[in-house]
């Protein structure tokens, strides 16, 4: 294998390597935002419940 392949190989594995370590992050980025949006929502639930029971 010459040296401008090898170069094309390690480049590949590299963007392959850091599309997963991405896809990871954007994971780990949603999970935080979904539970963020939950606490949130029950926040103001316990709000219109308080509100409406007193």
């Amino acid at each position: 294998m010459s040296a401008p392949d090898q170069d094309k190989q390690r480049n590949r594995e590299i963007a392959e390597n850091e599309a997963s370590r991405q896809a990871v992050g954007d994971v780990r980025v949603s999970v935080w935002a979904i539970a963020v949006t939950v606490i949130a929502g029950v926040v103001v639930l316990g709000i219109v419940l308080a509100w409406l029971n007193r």
